[in-house]
């Protein structure tokens, strides 16, 4: 039993040492996919109201099994190396899971965007910019930033800008980095993209009936209980599409300012709403509010989503968590302790490295994007839709000859009539990640008696793959 409570970083390394526990990799070649390859830490000045600030700022690759490497840069005050180390392994793992040809990276920067005006903040990312460009460590053949927490589409575009100004001849110096907005390189669906990942995910699973069984729910996600920690950008958009498209019912809402309850429902875009207009949840009306956000974790529900900050559930109240499913939207939301005390208590557990994935596999579609000089859906587009023309109109022949004795359903020209555009074509390609990559996990889950909870095998899962681009490259 894990007594004292692992850091972040440890929480990683021990979930890697009970997945390699159980492979059989050369002693070598196990430490050669732990380690962290090189982390580049980065001190720099800007002058800000009238004076020089300094900042630290991240930047670590963690494996370059595939290049370029991939990862977001988080802007918070409690950004460390322990910390961005810990994510860069995270990323290794998550791309080779969902199958993204990357190794995987992530920046950090000690800040608080909320102390700054927003030109403030373009100086101090430009410069953060430059500082990892000449470096090589924002580079589309090399390193790939994208956004994560406190950053957005608005700090990539910068970035973007900063890059293509260093590099004037390069052209692709959009792919520099992923997350960007749309007239800016970007792709239609990145920004929902994590969130949706996580109702596909969920999705997927509740495809698997013994899966939904080993959890003790039955059926599908229609009516299921849903408690939502944090409601930026994954949260909101997560539980919006589980609310609006699969009839869940989202009956908790945990913010910074408290948490709300009803377990009648919770309308996700009111509350939203709301949090824009007042800073948070505090008074909102259609349901009860608790000072005490943290409590909330713990109430009866089907499906817990942490979609916040890491560690959220810890040793301390891992057992009072009555939430049969976990889907862990955020990175590293349970520690190693915690995880444990789930595992053993039976709770299903759907893990990090697979449940936020669809950030990175949109921002894998971006870059291809960005490289081919060309949106998705442009050349075939028109074509598909020429093509469903011809049955249209033999059915539209058949419909008059038979008259009244078959008709076509009314709605069914228009949909069929439409070819995919950039955005649906986003959707099926993460759609059709997720559910693969689940099933290789659940798979791995349900061959091996030593293999006990989707974590171990998605670990497994990934690390194989790892160590399969290392042995081909001749390590």
């Amino acid at each position: 039993m894990i007594q004292a409570e692992p850091s972040f970083r440890e929480s990683v390394d021990l979930m890697f040492n009970r997945a390699v526990a159980l492979m059989d990799l050369p002693p070598g070649l196990e430490e050669k996919i732990r380690v962290c390859n090189a982390t580049y830490t980065v001190r720099f000045g800007v002058r800000l109201r009238g004076q020089v600030h300094t900042f630290t700022g991240y930047r670590s690759v963690h494996s370059e099994h595939m290049e370029p490497v991939k990862g977001g840069i988080r802007y918070a005050p409690e950004v460390n190396q322990d910390e961005v180390e810990a994510l860069a392994a995270l990323m290794t793992y998550k791309c080779a899971l969902v199958e993204a040809p990357f190794g995987g990276s992530k920046g950090g920067l000690c800040i608080n965007p909320r102390d700054f005006e927003e030109h403030e903040l373009e100086q101090i990312t430009r410069r953060f910019a430059y500082e990892l460009a000449k470096r090589d460590l924002i580079h589309p053949a090399q390193n790939v930033p994208a956004p994560d927490m406190g950053t957005g589409e608005r700090e990539m575009a910068w970035i973007a800008d900063q890059y293509a100004r260093m590099n004037t001849t390069d052209i692709n110096a959009r792919a520099c980095v992923t997350g960007k907005p749309p007239n800016a390189g970007g792709i239609a669906g990145r920004v929902e993209a994590t969130g949706r990942g996580v109702q596909y995910a969920l999705r997927e699973f509740f495809r698997h009936p013994d899966d939904v069984k080993v959890a003790k729910l039955k059926g599908t996600l229609d009516g299921k209980r849903i408690i939502v920690q944090g409601l930026g950008n994954v949260g909101y958009h997560a539980a919006k599409f589980l609310s609006e498209e699969d009839g869940a019912l989202i009956t908790g809402i945990i913010e910074r300012d408290g948490a709300l309850f009803n377990p009648k429902g919770i309308n996700v875009q009111e509350v939203r709403n709301w949090i824009t207009r007042h800073g948070g949840v505090t008074g909102f009306p259609d349901a009860t509010h608790s000072a005490e956000g943290a409590a909330v974790l713990e109430e009866e529900c089907d499906i817990l989503i942490p979609a916040a900050l890491e560690g959220v559930i810890s040793i301390e109240n891992a057992a009072r968590i009555r939430a049969p499913l976990i889907i862990e939207a955020a990175n590293g939301p349970i520690t190693a302790g915690a995880d444990q005390i789930l595992r053993e208590k039976g709770t299903v557990v759907i893990p990090d490295l697979y449940a936020n994935a669809g950030g990175v596999t949109v921002s894998y579609f971006e870059w291809v994007k960005n490289l081919s000089h060309i949106r998705f859906g442009r050349l075939q587009r028109r074509q598909e839709e020429a093509r469903h023309q011809l049955v249209v109109d033999e059915l539209e022949r058949l419909d008059r000859y038979l008259g009244d004795a078959w008709s076509m359903t009314p709605d069914f020209k228009q949909k069929y009539l439409r070819g995919a555009d950039e955005l649906e074509l986003v959707r099926s390609g993460l759609d059709d990640t997720m559910r693969t990559a689940y099933q290789s996990m659940s798979e791995m889950w349900h061959s091996r008696d030593d293999v006990t909870d989707l974590r171990t095998a998605g670990f497994i899962v990934a690390i194989d793959r790892v160590a399969s681009s290392y042995r081909a490259k001749g390590i």
